[in-house]
């Protein structure tokens, strides 16, 4: 359906859906990781870049983290730079280093800039070398076996995780009306760069700025139960109980202690976005239904009606 063939009526619906959710957040901060199927296929790349701006514009403030594992590997690969990986993470020496820091800091997070700008916003990008923002130290990995009388400790090269986030840079280009977009590349006292989780770079700022909102753009439909039930709310004391259960294992296990640890350190709440749809951030902030999983620090399942009720007092 094109716009000049849709009902007039159902577009003030919708806009009248989301007044309370504008006016519960408007002054806000919003955390975005960007990545999966969201940075990869065209009509959701557009989407994407027009959410922010509509975000922008209706008075939330967003920072946006991404990632890019995919176009580092193709990169290496050009330059016949073999890909090694531990536990999931890509063993990265300086070699691989300078591939990830042109990557990153330079054709993905300048294309999402562009991206934002062309849909009418004022993108700034940066990665963690700027000012200093994302201090990081080496990631250790060890693994031991049973016959093993000591864990092994892996050298997995430049490959970091998150000391701390300095925020005044951050805040400081937010409060101008500008779009930051980070790239998770982080540095240590000595100056050496590291390359580091996005997912864990975005839970972070989330902590730091006291975000109201962490959204993580994945390719799944939301968080399921033992049932195989999508539920939309959770607390987190009910995801500690899936991952005890073994319902929350394997790939998805990271990302979610990822935003079990910023409901816990700061953010008022985490999102796992299903970012194979078209306008997801908008859908998810905006409407009763959402698509993904809500998960807050609190007893109680949240809801979604509950997420807009202190807008005004007016209940969605």
């Amino acid at each position: 359906m094109t716009q000049s063939e849709r009902d007039p009526r159902q577009v003030v619906e919708i806009l009248a859906e989301a007044l309370p959710y504008i006016q519960r957040f408007s002054g806000k901060t919003v955390v975005v990781k960007y990545g999966g199927n969201a940075m990869t296929e065209d009509a959701l790349i557009d989407s994407f870049a027009r959410d922010i701006v509509l975000l922008k514009e209706v008075g939330l403030n967003p920072i946006v983290v991404h990632g890019g594992g995919p176009q580092i590997g193709e990169l290496l690969e050009r330059l016949s730079i073999e890909s090694r990986f531990v536990d999931g993470m890509r063993v990265t020496d300086a070699q691989t280093m300078d591939v990830v820091e042109m990557v990153l800091g330079g054709l993905v997070n300048k294309s999402i800039v562009n991206l934002i700008n062309r849909a009418g916003g004022k993108a700034i990008g940066l990665t963690g070398k700027d000012n200093g923002q994302i201090r990081a130290r080496q990631l250790k990995v060890t693994r031991q076996t049973p016959e093993m009388t000591a864990p092994e400790i892996i050298d997995i090269g430049h490959v970091g995780e998150v000391e701390y986030i300095s925020t005044d840079l951050i805040e400081m280009l937010s409060h101008a009306d500008y779009i930051p977009v980070i790239a998770p590349i982080g540095v240590d006292e000595a100056g050496h760069a590291y390359n580091i989780n996005a997912d864990l770079v975005a839970g972070r700022v989330a902590e730091a700025l006291n975000a109201e909102k962490l959204m993580l753009l994945t390719n799944v439909a939301g968080l399921m139960n033992e049932h195989g039930e999508i539920v939309t709310g959770l607390s987190t004391a009910e995801v500690d109980r899936l991952i005890e259960i073994g319902v929350i294992h394997g790939g998805m296990l990271p990302k979610i202690r990822c935003a079990l640890e910023a409901v816990r350190n700061g953010a008022a709440s985490a999102h796992i976005v299903d970012g194979r749809v078209p306008h997801a951030t908008l859908l998810e902030i905006f409407t009763n239904a959402g698509v993904g999983t809500l998960i807050t620090d609190t007893r109680e399942v949240p809801t979604r009606d509950e997420d807009a009720s202190d807008s005004a007092g007016i209940t969605a």
